[in-house]
C-alpha cells in the first residue's frame, strides 16, 4: 500500500477546510447584509472558478471573495493570493447565466476574517479586467 501523497490533504482535512469555508461565506454574508447589502447568489460554481458570494446594494452587483484564516495574517500577502482572472472570468460566466443584471454596475470586493478580529471588509480590492 502507498503512503498519502503529502501535497494533497487528506479527506478530513479537505472535509474541514470545506465547513470552515462554509461557515465564513455565512458569517460573511450576515456582515454585509447587517451593511444593507442583498444576498443574490453563494457558492455560484462555473467551469472557470467559484464565486462566494454574489451581493447587491442599490444597482451595483458586487462579487464577494471571503478569506477565512485560522490566524490573523497580513491582509496584503493574503490579498496577493487571490486569483483575480480566475474570479473575473467566474463573474463574466455569472452575468452570462444572469442577463437581467448585464447592465448593473459591478465590483469586486474581499472581506477577511480571522479569529478574534471583526470582519474585514476592502470594498472595490481589484479592478474588473
Amino acid at each position: 500500500m502507498m503512503p498519502p501523497s503529502r501535497s494533497k490533504p487528506s479527506n478530513s482535512a479537505r472535509i474541514a477546510a470545506e465547513r470552515n469555508g462554509q461557515w465564513g461565506e455565512g458569517l460573511a454574508a450576515l456582515f454585509l447584509r447587517l451593511k444593507f447589502y442583498r444576498l443574490v447568489d453563494r457558492r455560484f460554481k462555473t467551469p472557470v472558478g467559484e464565486i462566494d458570494l454574489v451581493m447587491a446594494r442599490g444597482s451595483m452587483i458586487v462579487f464577494v471573495e471571503v478569506k477565512t484564516r485560522r490566524k490573523a495574517a497580513s491582509e496584503g500577502e493574503t490579498l496577493e493570493a487571490v486569483n483575480q482572472r480566475r474570479i473575473g472570468r467566474a463573474a463574466q460566466y455569472w452575468l452570462s447565466r444572469y442577463p437581467e443584471h448585464a447592465g448593473s454596475d459591478f465590483r469586486f470586493d474581499v472581506i477577511f476574517l480571522a479569529p478574534g478580529r471583526m470582519p474585514r471588509h476592502v470594498i472595490n480590492a481589484f479592478p474588473a479586467s
